[in-house]
């Protein structure tokens, strides 16, 4: 049987071409009025069509829209002539045209069908036609498309039934589009399932993206942002992110799914690179110069027809940073801020105890120096091979094969010189204008300095600072999760972070009350792995308690009997010495570090050298929670004029295996020892640990490690007090550690009673 209805009913084709242009030609008219509606808005300014916003979807910017609003109705002109005509190629019936077209107009209606469902389901603000207009002139488009399929296929014969071969092609064509439309879907949907998982309030508005917004800053350069916006929101509280990293596929689909989950729920979303970094212009340094770019950001946002005078930052590392740099800035200025691993103090972070915290510095320099980030991080062997040679200044350039600018000036500056000012700026805690959301982790190496920052902002003159600011601390390395030994993994960082952002920015933005019930303080207990509110840091309820350190014969290496017990020491005992040789460094292993090297890690090997002094308790009578600060008080002596002393605190298995709870380490000068008459003088150090909550349960035992050196999660101490950075020498050193009655050499745990 022929198939041609259509020309059957009508008699000859020209008259269903005349039909056909009719339907045709009012879609495209139909068009044409949105493109002139549109223009109407954004170059005569009419006040009596709907506002620019609700014409965009926001995927392109209006000047390259026009264009292709120009161009689409060009071609749908030439398909109407052709039919007016009576002849040309879109009026000459093609059966293999009709096909495609009706495959692509019915996904593309489909997807319109589904973009339109989505809106209607998540945005009550959007409901029926509100914001809709884009997706009903694309509806008109795809129509157009479709009737236009139609009458290339129902004018022509069907073809012979096609092959096995092809039809498989056909079968998989179809399931790749139904993959891709399932992709986008779950694209569009996204940020409401995130937010849905992470039990945040519902969506309330659809959001447009403005892409590539520029901010001129006053030496020149351009500060590009993308600005997502809620829709139908007026002036609406604003969510600034300053972010030093590429824009690449993985770092712009992270930035926009949780911009528009927050979009959604009533913010403006700024997020902006920083130099050399996210589309902005300039040279990429790190750290250096934000403070005059944020303050300028600011003072363009405060411009803005949709800024409601709330500014809220978010970020962690340098783009934590880039909030405290306006920490005291003011109308405009934050009305809150959420800091994750980061504090007001880059150079302890840096050079905790004096010493150069070479792991995490490299790590950092080599993923991120030059004009884009590197995918991964660099892998510990690789930052070991980098870090062994000598001088330490050029460890960036045996790891890339390049110089790294901002690499070499850490190196270069060991004090509190004035290249940190710029970075830290002493006053910014007692600066503080807004409350801080502080999330720490017990593996990372900005908790010390993030806690001291908690510390003095509760401490703060300004009432609303010191009350409404929040820490969390979790079982995180830096912006991952730990591993425990037994190899369970602790809540997911990046979560548990926007879990607690959007409820943070509503308290502080005016959507809901503060909450007079919320503790100031939540901590994850390690060893029972659960979390717990406090009221204050460090804990009220600590007994600060002294474990003394003691042998009879000898503690190096885990074979000696070296003891640590609450009994102060009665008895003379002998001193305990080890070698300390640059060349052949204690290796970490785990520890707080940014990088893949950091977190808890099985500690028994190096406990077999020499060089590593070991004191261990007794098996436990019962459960012991250490929640709090540490510290160790050494009495020493060393035949180096500089050299270094190291701690480290361990959980002891049942079963032997030891893991690393704390570490910290000393820098400083023994000028008295190059006298080796006063080779034997006996200095009182005092070393800090990493704080730490953690319960060490009933049969584990405490063990304290003591060394000089941890390499690389800290450079090697030469012994020869020259300058670290371009030394290529260095001497062995002997050091000794006192424990007697006249120098009770103690660790002091906050020990916290169970309940």
């Amino acid at each position: 049987m022929t198939e041609a209805p259509l020309v059957d009913q009508f008699k000859n084709r020209e008259a269903l071409k005349r039909r056909y242009l009719w339907v045709l030609a009012t879609l495209l008219f139909l068009f044409c009025l949105r493109v002139l509606g549109q223009f109407l808005v954004a170059f005569l300014h009419v006040s009596f069509l709907p506002p620019m916003e609700e014409w965009m979807s926001g995927l392109v910017p209006y000047p390259e829209l026009l264009t292709a609003q120009i161009l689409i109705i060009a071609l749908y002109g030439k398909v109407c002539l052709d039919f007016f005509r009576e002849h040309g190629f879109f009026a000459v019936p093609r059966r293999l045209l009709g096909t495609g077209l009706l495959i692509f107009g019915s996904l593309y209606f489909g997807v319109m069908v589904i973009r339109y469902t989505i809106r209607m389901s998540l945005y009550p603000h959007e409901r029926w036609v509100g914001g809709c207009i884009p997706i009903f002139f694309h509806w008109v488009l795809s129509s157009f498309i479709l009737v236009l399929g139609t009458y290339h296929w129902r004018t022509t014969q069907r073809p012979p039934r096609p092959g096995i071969g092809k039809r498989l092609l056909q079968g998989a064509a179809a399931v790749a589009a139904l993959l891709c439309i399932s992709a986008w879907a779950t694209y569009q949907t996204g940020p409401s399932l995130l937010a849905y998982r992470l039990g945040l309030r519902r969506s309330q508005f659809a959001v447009r993206e403005q892409k590539g917004a520029a901010l001129l800053t006053s030496d020149g350069i351009s500060l590009v942002a993308d600005i997502y916006h809620p829709q139908h929101a007026a002036r609406t509280p604003t969510i600034l992110v300053r972010i030093p990293l590429t824009r690449d596929f993985k770092n712009s689909l992270f930035a926009s799914m949780i911009d528009k989950m927050w979009a959604e729920r009533g913010y403006t979303v700024v997020i902006q690179g920083t130099r050399g970094r996210f589309g902005s212009g300039g040279t990429f340094y790190p750290l250096r110069g934000e403070r005059q770019d944020g303050i300028e950001t600011l003072q363009w946002i405060a411009k803005q027809s949709w800024f409601d005078g709330h500014v809220l930052t978010w970020g962690g590392s340098a783009f934590g940073q880039t909030q405290w740099v306006i920490a005291d800035q003011s109308a405009p200025g934050p009305s809150a801020l959420m800091v994750y691993f980061a504090s007001t103090d880059f150079h302890d972070m840096f050079y905790p105890g004096g010493a150069f915290s070479l792991d995490s510095a490299l790590s950092w320099a080599v993923r991120s120096h030059g004009v884009r980030d590197q995918p991964d991080w660099p892998s510990a062997d690789a930052v070991e091979r980098a870090a062994t040679g000598f001088p330490l200044l050029d460890a960036d350039r045996r790891a890339t094969g390049a110089n790294i600018d901002f690499f070499k000036d850490w190196v270069e500056h060991p004090d509190r010189d004035a290249f940190w000012a710029d970075i830290d700026d002493q006053n910014r805690v007692q600066s503080l204008k807004a409350p801080v959301l502080l999330m720490a982790g017990w593996y990372d190496p900005f908790l010390p300095t993030q806690l001291n920052d908690f510390i003095h902002i509760r401490q703060s003159s300004e009432p609303i600072v010191a009350t409404r600011s929040r820490l969390i601390i979790g079982p995180w390395t830096h912006a991952s999760e730990i591993t425990f030994p037994d190899g369970t993994k602790g809540a997911n960082f990046r979560l548990q972070s926007l879990a607690a952002s959007l409820p943070w920015f509503d308290e502080n933005s005016g959507k809901t009350m503060p909450s007079s019930a919320s503790s100031p303080v939540r901590i994850f207990v390690m060893g029972k792995n659960e979390w717990r509110n406090e009221q204050e840091w460090p804990l009220a309820r600590t007994r600060y308690t002294p474990y003394f350190l003691g042998s009879t014969r000898s503690a190096n290496s885990v074979t000696g009997d070296g003891t640590l017990n609450t009994l102060a020491p009665t008895a003379e005992e002998p001193a305990d010495s080890y070698a300390y040789d640059p060349l052949h460094p204690v290796p970490t292993a785990g520890g707080a570090m940014i990088g893949p090297a950091a977190g808890i890690a099985r500690q028994n090997d190096i406990e077999g050298r020499s060089d590593v002094l070991v004191y261990t308790t007794p098996s436990l009578n019962e459960d012991l929670e250490v929640t709090g600060p540490i510290s160790l008080v050494l009495y020493v002596s060393t035949t180096a004029p500089s050299t270094d002393f190291t701690a480290k605190l361990l959980d002891v298995h049942q079963d032997g295996s030891a893991f690393n709870i704390s570490e910290g380490i000393l820098r400083r000068s023994y000028q008295e020892a190059q006298d080796q008459s006063a080779a034997q003088k006996v200095y009182e150090i005092h070393l800090d640990l990493w704080p730490t909550s953690m319960v060490f349960f009933k049969g584990h035992r405490i063990r304290l490690e003591v060394s000089s050196s941890n390499f690389p999660r800290f450079d090697r101490n030469p012994n020869n007090g020259n300058r670290i950075a371009a030394e290529m020498n260095t001497i062995s050193a002997k050091q000794t550690v006192s424990h007697d009655p006249k120098y009770p050499s103690r660790l002091i745990m906050p020990i916290i009673p169970i309940r």
